[in-house]
């Protein structure tokens, strides 16, 4: 559990606050932001490694189940899965691992929180049966060119 302190105290004793830090994590709280977390390059570092260790064993693993297999193995922690057919299951553990690996790579586990939270929203579709035939009909009419997207 880090131990908390406000971003006024950071101001006026940087070095208590980075004792405090040398002994583990610092949260700091802000009136005008979320709160930042202080935690020590090694500490870090250590994160890091074990994150893509973990990842290149998840992916060793599951490499050696099926598809299917994979994605049973899956359901235990995603249980709407359950409502996907059976090659959107196969398509999400591919995915997922994947994306834990591209997440442990570059540090950025929002990689791995955006395949979740797209396979997710494809599983309430189908949970929906009028839903997955109204998107599931051919569209009859030209709806005209797709615009360009916005570069920001």
């Amino acid at each position: 559990m880090p131990t908390e302190v406000q971003w006024s105290e950071l101001q006026r004793d940087p070095k208590g606050v980075a004792a405090l830090a040398d002994k583990g994590d610092v949260r700091v709280r802000r009136r005008d932001g979320p709160p930042l977390l202080l935690i020590s390059e090694g500490a870090a570092e250590s994160a890091a490694v074990g994150a893509l260790s973990a990842a290149r064993a998840l992916r060793s693993a599951l490499a050696h189940l099926s598809a299917m297999d994979a994605a049973t193995v899956l359901t235990e922690e995603f249980p709407w899965l359950d409502v996907l057919p059976e090659l959107d299951r196969r398509q999400f553990a591919t995915d997922f691992v994947r994306a834990v690996e591209a997440s442990a790579e570059l540090g950025r586990w929002s990689v791995l929180a955006q395949v979740v939270v797209e396979w997710r929203a494809t599983a309430a579709i189908h949970a929906d049966p009028a839903l997955v035939e109204e998107l599931g009909r051919p569209l009859d009419e030209d709806h005209g060119p797709v615009p360009a997207p916005e570069v920001s």
